[in-house]
């Protein structure tokens, strides 16, 4: 090897690695978000099958932990006030009071507890996203885009960044000297950008701002606003780094 080639391959091995390495998710038809808490006891039948179906091509998984609970004796340490709040959303916009974990809502309508199989298997084989979304890399940029569907309403896009697995040792509560594996737990949710009935969206972020140091993922979502609260999810990409 002369020396102008190793120095080509030495260049190329210190290019950073592709960030969408494995499971993009360009053409899924559910996405399926749990409700769930590490101080909840009949959780962790809902956290395994919500990684059982995350391992499906035709699915986006997503874990928001509550805080609501923490108050019976352990903190859970992915928990957030937002992820509760994000729930109550989800009631009020059903015209409903209460929430409860584990529950389970697919495409942003139907709701159930989460761990009851042959309902989530069924509803995610009755449903679709109607919209598609694009996702691609070039550059260290990440483009998401979707054309105009005139059968719906506008919608907003959303981020949301997630860690794919994690365990934990529970010390207190309800779940005291367990060791419980979660996986696609939510690190934040942010809007990025509008998705217009008429011209669709597209949408450039740089990759390297994408996921931060706790994350290693991220779904885009279409998701209808009904006046503050969350609708229908309309279309979904996801990519693992």
């Amino acid at each position: 090897m002369n020396m102008r080639s190793l120095f080509f391959f030495c260049a190329l091995a210190l290019l950073p690695a592709p960030v969408l390495a494995t499971e993009l998710r360009n053409a899924p038809t559910a996405v399926i978000e749990l409700f769930t808490s590490q101080g909840c006891s009949s959780c962790p039948p809902a956290d395994a099958l919500l990684a059982e179906m995350g391992g499906r091509d035709d699915v986006i998984a997503l874990a928001y932990h509550v805080d609501y609970w923490d108050y019976i004796g352990w903190r859970d340490t992915f928990g957030s006030p937002a992820y509760s709040e994000y729930q109550r959303a989800y009631a009020a916009a059903r015209g409903e009071a209460r929430i409860y974990t584990p529950q389970l809502v697919v495409n942003g309508g139907e709701e159930f507890v989460g761990s009851r199989r042959a309902e989530v298997v069924s509803a995610i084989a009755g449903t679709d996203l109607p919209v598609p979304l694009a996702l691609s890399e070039n550059n260290g940029m990440l483009a998401v885009s979707a054309g105009g569907n005139n059968a719906y309403p506008s919608a907003r896009l959303w981020l949301v960044t997630f860690r794919s697995s994690a365990s934990v040792t529970v010390e207190r509560g309800e779940n005291r000297d367990r060791v419980l594996d979660y996986s696609h737990i939510v690190t934040s949710r942010q809007i990025i950008g509008m998705w217009d009935r008429d011209n669709g969206v597209s949408v450039t972020l740089p990759v390297a701002d994408l996921l931060g140091s706790q994350s290693d993922g991220a779904a885009i979502l279409i998701q209808e606003d009904l006046g503050g609260r969350p609708g229908r999810i309309l279309g979904g990409t996801s990519f693992l780094q």
